[in-house]
């Protein structure tokens, strides 16, 4: 356990599928421990990138996209209530790092346990387990635990 007598599980979160299904581990997890859990989001802005951006869709509607600071930020709100809702005490750091994998990795020297999901938003969707996963699994100081999707 960490110096803070408590049970510390990060978990790292970026609004994928997977990663809501990590959340929901890790609550329950950080529960049954009566431990705390640390939430992260990391979030990069693309090189010459400005928002809020006015886009033009192929139909001509103009749309608007939210900053990417602005929507890590809204994701980890959402994923504090649910650690909240489940009576489970949740601190949430949304990090500026173009390596999602490097801000848990920090994390993780304060932690117990770290879960992750086994693919997020990345491109190649037939990957069983994504850059993120693979590097945390491969460098934390402390266990891993990789989530998968359930059967269907």
């Amino acid at each position: 356990m960490t110096g803070t007598g408590s049970f510390v599980v990060v978990v790292g979160f970026d609004g994928s599928e997977s990663s809501q299904n990590a959340l929901q581990w890790a609550v329950d997890e950080a529960k049954q421990r009566n431990g705390q859990l640390r939430l992260v989001t990391a979030w990069s802005k693309p090189a010459l990138a400005w928002y809020p951006a006015m886009l033009e869709t192929a139909v001509g509607e103009i749309v608007t996209e939210e900053s990417p600071e602005k929507t890590a930020g809204t994701l980890q709100a959402a994923a504090l209530k649910t650690a909240e809702d489940a009576g489970v005490a949740a601190t949430g750091q949304v990090v500026h790092n173009d390596s999602a994998a490097s801000a848990l990795l920090e994390a993780a020297k304060s932690a117990d346990l770290v879960v992750v999901g086994s693919r997020g938003h990345g491109g190649f969707p037939g990957l069983h387990l994504g850059s993120v996963p693979a590097q945390v699994i491969g460098h934390a100081p402390c266990p891993v635990l990789v989530v998968r999707p359930k059967a269907s």
